[in-house]
């Protein structure tokens, strides 16, 4: 197992020596913004964090989104639900949106010239208003009692997230909106019975994004790739605390 893993990673592991473009994802940038040291160990020595569970019932909420609002993109018409919200804007038609979709074949892509690092990342839809801006749109599940919202300190992931793709769609010459848009799908508990079905509230959040902070960040990743020097912990990552806890109770 240990040698099928070391060799599967391999053809990830950031060489300083070469010259193509070093890939990073989006989730790349977020786990550098998490944690250094994270980050390091596992773009320069391969050791990656242990996966999480995958969300099935949020993959299927995501599935089902995009065939409904695929139905209004094939008609050039306005989602109800973005009508009730006021949104002046429909889904925008591109024959690459599978493409920039499938974050298998690297979603959408950029090559960061000052750093050699090719930035990519999969969204989830892309609306077009009447001045031609794209919003960005991302689809978020969850089961929560009260209204869901962005208020959360953990939810700054979900900013950068669409903040980054903002970024991507700019650097491929597209003329981009600051507002993006979540469509949050809350699983409603409060029913009397499950009957096999299970229904939410959904609701579109705005948020106007700054992607000024991203060209520091690729600055400071290549910087870290470079060093050749475990970077310290973030003082918040509970994978760093678990290993620092091994090593002591393993001496």
């Amino acid at each position: 197992m240990s040698i099928y893993y070391t060799a599967q990673r391999k053809t990830r592991i950031f060489d300083p020596s070469a010259e193509e473009p070093f890939l990073i994802s989006r989730s790349g940038i977020e786990l550098f913004m998490e944690c250094p040291r994270c980050f390091y160990l596992d773009k320069r020595k391969g050791v990656a964090r242990p996966n999480g569970f995958p969300f099935s019932l949020n993959n299927a909420v995501d599935a089902l989104l995009k065939k409904e609002f695929d139905i209004h993109r094939a008609a050039g018409s306005k989602h109800p639900l973005v009508k009730a919200y006021g949104i002046d804007a429909i889904p925008y038609a591109d024959e690459r949106l599978e493409e920039w979709r499938d974050s298998r074949t690297r979603g959408i892509k950029f090559v960061h010239e000052p750093t050699n690092l090719a930035i990519h990342g999969g969204i989830d839809d892309i609306w077009i208003n009447p001045q031609d801006e794209l919003h960005i749109v991302d689809y978020k599940a969850t089961s929560k009692s009260g209204e869901v919202n962005l208020d959360a300190d953990w939810q700054i992931s979900y900013k950068r997230q669409v903040e980054v793709y903002q970024w991507l769609f700019r650097k491929n010459g597209f003329k981009v909106s600051d507002t993006a848009y979540f469509v949050y799908c809350n699983g409603n508990a409060d029913k009397e019975a499950f009957d096999g079905k299970l229904e939410f509230d959904v609701k579109i959040i705005p948020y106007v994004g700054n992607d000024g902070w991203i060209e520091s960040a690729l600055g400071d990743i290549k910087k870290t790739l470079m060093a050749g020097e475990t970077p310290d912990p973030d003082p918040d990552c509970d994978y760093c605390k678990y290993r620092f806890a091994m090593k002591r109770i393993e001496k």
